[in-house]
C-alpha cells in the first residue's frame, strides 16, 4: 500500500511539472513553442576524432557503432531506420522500418513493392537511410542508390518470419484505402485458416532491396552544438585539397564537415 501511494505521489508530482513545462514552453497559447525543450548530449572531451574511429572502412565503423548500440539496454531496436525516398517530380517522404542485413554489398530491407515506397524507389531509385541512437547521442545517415534483390533471397528471408507476419504480407495491400481495422481482422482470419496447415506463398507484390551507399556520415551530439560530422565519400580527391578530404581504403574519400 505504501509503495502504490508513494508511486501515486511521485505520477502527480511528475504530470503537474509536465503542465508546468508545457505553459512555460507555450506562453498558456494555442500554439506550442518548444525552443525551452533541450538536452545535453556529450562534452568536448567526448568528441568524436579521426583518431577514434575503429576502421578507415565505412562499413566496418558502420558495424562497429551498429555492435554498440545494439547492446545499450536503452536502444529499442537498434536496426531501425527512416528510410527516405523521393518520387521523380522531387516531393519526398519517409517512414521507419527495420535493416534486415548490411556488408560491403550494401544495406538490406524488405517491403510491398505496390507501397509507396516501392514506387517511389521504381520511378526514382535514389534514397537515403537514418539510424539516429538517441541515448548514444549518435546518428548515421546512408545515401545511395537501391536496387532489388533477388526473388530466391526474398523468398528465404520471407519464409524465415513468423507465419502471422508472412500471412499479413497477403492481408494489407499497403498504402491502399480501407474502409476501417475490421476489414483487415475479417481477411486476417480468413487467411489463417486458409494456410493453417500448408505454407504461406510469398506473394509476387513482395520483396527486398539493397542500397549501396556513396556516402555514409556519422555524426555525434555536442553540448554546445558543434557536432561532429565524419563523412565518407565514393568520390575521388582530384578536385579537393588535402585540408578537405582524406584518400581512405576501396575508393572512399573522409571529410569532416562543420555542425
Amino acid at each position: 500500500m505504501l509503495k502504490s501511494a508513494n508511486l501515486r505521489v511521485l505520477v502527480r508530482r511528475s504530470l503537474f511539472s509536465l503542465s508546468l513545462l508545457v505553459r512555460r514552453c507555450s506562453g498558456q497559447s494555442r500554439k506550442m513553442d518548444l525552443s525551452c525543450m533541450r538536452k545535453t548530449y556529450k562534452a568536448d572531451e567526448e568528441a568524436f576524432e579521426e583518431n577514434h574511429l575503429v576502421s578507415l572502412d565505412p562499413i566496418q565503423q558502420f558495424a562497429k557503432w551498429f555492435e554498440e548500440a545494439s547492446h545499450c539496454p536503452a536502444v529499442g531496436e537498434a536496426n531501425a531506420m527512416c528510410l527516405a525516398t523521393c518520387t521523380k517530380e522531387g516531393r519526398p517522404s519517409a517512414r521507419m522500418l527495420l535493416l534486415k542485413g548490411f556488408g560491403r554489398d550494401g544495406f538490406r530491407f524488405f517491403t510491398n513493392y505496390d507501397s509507396r515506397k516501392g514506387k517511389e524507389l521504381d520511378s526514382n531509385p535514389y534514397a537515403t537511410l537514418v539510424f539516429y541512437w538517441e541515448p548514444l547521442n549518435r546518428q548515421v545517415r546512408i545515401e545511395g542508390m537501391v536496387r532489388r534483390l533477388p526473388r530466391d533471397v526474398a523468398e528465404e528471408y520471407f519464409h524465415s518470419r513468423p507465419k502471422n507476419s508472412q500471412i499479413g504480407a497477403l492481408v494489407s495491400q499497403q498504402s491502399t484505402v480501407i474502409p476501417n481495422r475490421e476489414f483487415l481482422r475479417q481477411r486476417n482470419v480468413e487467411l489463417c485458416e486458409k494456410y493453417k496447415d500448408i505454407e504461406v506463398p510469398l506473394p509476387d507484390y513482395w520483396g527486398g532491396y539493397i542500397l549501396k551507399p556513396d556516402i555514409i556520415e556519422f555524426w555525434q551530439g555536442q553540448t554546445n552544438r558543434l557536432h561532429d560530422r565524419l563523412v565518407f565519400r565514393k568520390k575521388t580527391c582530384s578536385t579537393l585539397t588535402e585540408t578537405e578530404c582524406v584518400q581512405v581504403e576501396d575508393g572512399w574519400v573522409l571529410q569532416r564537415l562543420a555542425p
